[in-house]
């Protein structure tokens, strides 16, 4: 992904649309560039260039890439963000994106942002859409999965069968979301910021786990899209779909960790790419 061109895009708006969400409208001349996803759980890899960085005089057409002439501590850091919609007609953008106080770089940048801000993104990227032909539908995850579990409650047929859980801090965290009638949404709270609430809130003892793996179980084939935080998520949910419920990787493809307690976005991917490689070396 590397050299993928960047695109170039700028803020035009933003809004609160929950205590710690932020959604941040884009565009640009590049949206001619930009092809939308089918894809439900759409994404792009924002690119945050320092003000201070001379982008014209990189080497050109720019991609990440030609970052590396800069010493590392100027290159740009890169967060991958759900496209919650694309407004073709304005040529716009829409980006929900979590915000905790000042700590980590796209939630800080998006309380902060101002119409007029360039931003560079590279995407989109996805491989997730409900399956119509599933018997009924499960999705789960936290406030970082929650603009594509709404994009997935949207694409859904109006006789769709599920159900959705949500984790946030607490009922005024809730958003306004649009399901199917026989799609019923859980919202689960946990009593605190996902990166602040006490350890038995969190990680294995997160709520959203129990939540999911006591629901009744829907007869029917599940199709599966859970994401979160990383221990919750791939320690603990990940396991009981597929060993202890048996379901199939082809309905249970998109169960992976959005973002880890005490990491940044850099050092969880390599955390990712080592439980792959410890994965793959124990088959």
């Amino acid at each position: 992904m590397a050299g993928r061109p960047l695109q170039h895009f700028t803020v035009v708006g933003t809004e609160q649309i929950a205590p710690h969400m932020v959604r941040v409208l884009l565009e640009g001349s590049d949206f001619g560039t930009f092809v939308p996803s089918n894809f439900t759980d759409s994404y792009v890899k924002l690119v945050f260039v320092a003000d201070a960085v001379d982008v014209a005089a990189l080497p050109h057409p720019l991609t990440q890439d030609s970052f590396s002439v800069l010493p590392p501590e100027k290159r740009p850091s890169v967060r991958t963000i759900t496209v919650r919609k694309v407004d073709a007609a304005a040529r716009q953008i829409a980006l929900d994106i979590v915000v905790h106080g000042e700590h980590g770089v796209a939630g800080a940048w998006a309380a902060s942002a101002q119409p007029g801000q360039a931003i560079y993104l590279m995407g989109p990227g996805g491989a997730y859409t409900p399956d119509p032909a599933a018997g009924w539908h499960l999705l789960a995850g936290d406030e970082s999965a929650l603009p594509a579990i709404a994009n997935a409650l949207e694409a859904l047929p109006p006789n769709a069968i599920g159900k959705a859980f949500i984790e946030v801090a607490g009922p005024e965290h809730q958003i306004e979301l649009t399901a199917p009638e026989e799609v019923q949404v859980n919202w689960i709270y946990r009593g605190g910021r996902a990166d602040l609430v006490a350890d038995d809130r969190a990680g294995d003892f997160a709520p959203l786990i129990e939540a999911v793996t006591t629901t009744l179980w829907l007869p029917g084939q599940v199709h599966v899209f859970m994401h979160g935080e990383a221990q919750a998520v791939m320690h603990n949910l990940r396991p009981f779909i597929r060993k202890d419920r048996g379901v199939d990787a082809k309905w249970a493809s998109s169960i992976s960790g959005y973002w880890r307690r005490g990491r940044t976005e850099e050092t969880f991917r390599q955390w990712k790419k080592e439980l792959a490689e410890a994965e793959a070396g124990a088959r």
